[in-house]
C-alpha cells in the first residue's frame, strides 16, 4: 500500500483494446485509475 504524497511505481496495464499503456506515457498529467471489483461477473 501506499502512503500519500508517495510516487507512484512505474507499472504497465493494457486497456479493453489490448493497448499497452506506461504510467510513463503520462508523465506530467494527472491519472486516476479505477478498478472495478467485479467487472465481468454476474450480480
Amino acid at each position: 500500500m501506499l502512503e500519500i504524497n508517495t510516487e507512484a511505481p512505474e507499472f504497465s496495464l493494457k486497456d479493453q483494446n489490448g493497448k499497452l499503456h506506461t504510467l510513463s506515457d503520462y508523465l506530467g498529467n494527472k491519472v486516476l485509475l479505477y478498478f472495478y471489483s467485479k467487472d465481468n461477473t454476474p450480480g
